[in-house]
């Protein structure tokens, strides 16, 4: 999930502001009782998306992907006031527990909490964003993408984790590549393409496509 040097990823983690003490015990508590806590955003890029959502004061935020609610805590650092995060988990077995940090978090009035497939539910929101971030199921990346590009005003800016893949993104023959990674490489490659938008690919972690629409 890393591609840099491990001694320059922690001198970056040692050198980036501490995150607020319910994040840490998000990521402690995902680390000791939650499966694949691998997906958990952490520390440096938990920081990057608070930093993210501070410079652009939006006042709504669409999360494909909750997990166990530590980036949409993060992206809700920098909401306006008034303003909304909609975060959608199609995982029923975590609503409680993300339910009770939100609401540790004192931050209630400004989630909405969808479980269900994001492709069912997206259609159903009647918002325009400032915001996106995409950290749900890799297959579907390219569909997420087209179903949001239009709910998204000019201007205002998507994130994709996981562009990088594991690395898994550089393996040459098609013939060793998993469909998950497929769809990742086909949606680095049409989002490069799209003239709708500008994009920054960024190595941090597990990499992130950084895109603002035009």
């Amino acid at each position: 999930m890393k591609h840099t040097d491990s001694t320059i990823q922690a001198y970056s983690e040692n050198h980036t502001e501490a995150a607020p003490p319910l994040l840490t015990k998000i990521y402690q508590d995902t680390y000791a009782q939650v499966p694949l806590p691998q997906m958990l955003a952490g520390h440096l890029q938990g920081r990057m998306l608070a930093t993210f959502s501070h410079m652009l004061r939006p006042s709504r935020i669409l999360e494909i992907g909750t997990y166990t609610g530590y980036s949409a805590l993060c992206l809700a650092e920098g909401l306006q006031p008034g303003g909304l995060l909609h975060t959608i988990d199609k995982n029923e077995t975590l609503e409680s527990r993300v339910k009770s940090y939100f609401e540790q978090a004192g931050i209630t009035h400004k989630i909405k909490y969808h479980i269900g497939k994001a492709v069912d539910v997206i259609p159903q929101l009647n918002e325009v964003f400032d915001l996106v971030f995409m950290d749900a199921d890799k297959k579907n990346y390219q569909r997420y993408y087209d179903l949001v590009l239009d709910r998204i005003r000019p201007g205002g800016f998507l994130i994709a984790d996981n562009v990088l893949w594991g690395g898994k993104v550089l393996t040459a023959s098609d013939q060793l590549l998993d469909k998950r990674t497929q769809a990742i490489i086909h949606f680095n490659a049409q989002v490069h393409r799209d003239p709708r938008v500008a994009n920054v690919l960024l190595p941090i972690r597990d990499g992130l496509m950084i895109l603002r629409k035009k």
